[in-house]
């Protein structure tokens, strides 16, 4: 009984970390995607606008709605609500989600979309 008892906990224990490593390898995974394709036009580590507006603080945000960056008005008067599942429908291809969007970079990679957004929600 005591045995099966330590086995039960290091399964439960072993279920718990294996997420939680899962998404720190996805988040890493996700903060070299982000430099390698959405560096040069966002900022994420400060809160500075560029070519694009800054990613800081995205998931849960309203698009179009971060002070300081001049959007397209498709994508101001959108009213998207920015989670993972937006995100992911957006990265996959910004124009046919929001006509009018200055967007123009696809993620076509459902792997590297998934470790962006995973970082994204991270900061």
């Amino acid at each position: 009984m005591k045995k099966a008892a330590i086995y039960l906990l290091t399964f439960v224990s072993l279920g718990i970390a294996t997420p939680s490593l899962a998404q720190e390898a996805d988040a890493a995974a996700g903060q070299r995607l982000f430099q390698q394709r959405c560096g040069t036009c966002h900022q994420i580590a400060t809160p500075k606008n560029g070519v694009g507006p800054h990613l800081q603080g995205i998931v849960d945000r309203t698009a179009g709605t971060t002070e300081g960056f001049k959007y397209s008005d498709a994508l101001r008067d959108s009213a998207i609500a920015w989670n993972p599942e937006t995100l992911e429908t957006f990265l996959t291809n910004p124009g046919a989600m929001v006509r009018g969007t200055r967007m123009a970079q696809r993620f076509n990679n459902a792997d590297e979309r998934r470790a962006i957004i995973q970082f994204l929600g991270s900061r």
